[in-house]
């Protein structure tokens, strides 16, 4: 299983599904942090068009098999969570599905880990972030 740190290393081109193009909004300001911080943002949402400059995907399967996504990160209700779960093991790519605080869904989470799904649940990706980015700042 991977760590945090690990996932943050590895993670290049993050899809964040949910990702509201309302700058108060949860969603956006880590979107928008993770792009300053020069990681790829896919914006999946099929109410917007696009976000931060970028076009947004309505479902997640939707984005095209070429764009290899390391990370979803899911900012939706918990009870929202099992049919974008569903659709990303249905899709033949393998990224790391990361549940924000208050998307955790344990059914969602079971199917993930049986199918061969690495996960990361109840944890803010850009608190995570920050925190390492902190701890590297102090170790040099």
């Amino acid at each position: 299983m991977l760590s945090v740190d690990e996932v943050l290393k590895k993670a290049k081109r993050i899809a964040i599904v949910g990702l509201s193009d309302k700058p108060e909004r949860p969603s956006y300001q880590v979107a928008k942090y993770l792009k300053e911080k020069g990681f790829e943002i896919i914006p999946v949402n099929p109410t917007i068009e696009s976000v931060l400059g970028i076009k947004s995907f309505s479902k997640f399967s939707d984005i095209p098999f070429s764009l290899k996504v390391d990370v979803v990160d899911i900012f939706r209700r918990a009870e929202q969570v099992l049919p974008i779960v569903e659709e990303i093991v249905g899709s033949g790519q393998k990224p790391i599905i990361w549940f924000q605080e208050g998307s955790e869904n344990p059914k969602a989470e079971k199917l993930a880990r049986e199918n061969g799904f690495e996960i990361i649940s109840g944890v803010c990706l850009m608190m995570a972030h920050q925190k390492q980015a902190n701890k590297s700042q102090f170790s040099d």
